[in-house]
């Protein structure tokens, strides 16, 4: 079975298969660990610009709905500070982003 690798700006339980019990691990980690094969599941624009800004690659924008099954990971890349200013690109000064692993097991 293939697993799959995505990056988000959220998690959500939606993204769980609510009709069994889920175990699911939280864990930071830093942006280069974050692999290169990760799909995006970034829908907005702005976000995405920022997000592939502090990644220094292309993480494109990409509405998906996510499933999630034992084995995949979603790294957040979770924005604190607040929303991002319109047409943002770069990360403001007052922001942070902080990236975490979510792995379901």
């Amino acid at each position: 079975m293939k697993y799959f690798n995505y990056i988000s700006n959220a998690f959500s339980l939606q993204m769980l298969d609510t009709d069994i019990t889920s175990v699911i691990n939280v864990t930071p980690v830093n942006p280069e660990d974050i692999p290169e094969d990760v799909i995006s599941c970034i829908g907005h624009p702005d976000t995405a610009a920022v997000i592939s800004s502090e990644l220094n690659r292309n993480i494109p924008v990409n509405r998906i709905n996510v499933h999630l099954i034992p084995g995949d990971t979603v790294y957040v890349a979770q924005l604190i500070g607040g929303r991002l200013p319109a047409g943002a690109t770069k990360l403001p000064e007052e922001f942070d982003i902080k990236y975490l692993k979510v792995s379901v097991i």
